[in-house]
């Protein structure tokens, strides 16, 4: 069987039609939501301190507040309770935690951008501001050393700006701000 060929200007026009229509379609690989948020309560003892009870209670309490918005990729730093904080909601939805240097939140953006989807960052007091930045948000107040309740929503729109909501995840017990 012989295939016909295809003249040069046919083959342009066609290739050119086709990026038309798959270019618009490459702005959205971008996630339709990041959330990031402060790992749960820590213990005050050691170098690499975990979850304290209340701190594991808020990171049930916010995998139940993220897992019906579709998450499809959650980053964490190498910390044991900024991983127990994710892992919660990494079980719920079988998605492996991915880890990231705190120290180079630049990289984390830029992996980010490629993804699709909403997207769960866990991070730290002194580096959410800074991720919150860089993703295009406002952070808004310092977060004070004894918060923890914080939760971003940044939601990019058509034009690239991003809109940031501010909520709160549950107290991590009864009468715990």
């Amino acid at each position: 069987m012989r295939l016909p060929s295809i003249q040069p200007v046919r083959l342009l026009r066609n290739l050119s039609l086709a990026l038309a229509v798959l270019v618009p379609g490459m702005a959205f690989a971008e996630p339709s939501a990041i959330y990031l948020v402060r790992h749960g309560e820590k213990a005050s003892i050691g170098k690499d301190p975990a979850l304290t009870q209340q701190g594991q209670l808020r990171a049930q309490n916010i995998a139940t507040i993220l897992h019906r918005t579709g998450i499809q990729a959650i980053f964490s730093t190498p910390t044991a309770r900024t991983l127990q904080t994710a892992q919660p909601l990494a079980r719920q939805l079988g998605v492996q935690v991915g880890q990231y240097d705190p120290a180079l939140p630049a990289a984390l953006v830029e992996k980010v951008k490629v993804l699709r989807g909403p997207v769960l960052v866990v991070g730290h007091s002194n580096t959410l501001p800074e991720l919150v930045r860089l993703f295009g948000g406002e952070p808004g107040l310092d977060i004070a050393d004894d918060e923890y309740g914080r939760l971003y929503q940044l939601t990019p729109d058509a034009n690239g700006a991003v809109r940031t909501v501010i909520l709160s995840s549950l107290p991590a017990s009864a009468g715990t701000p």
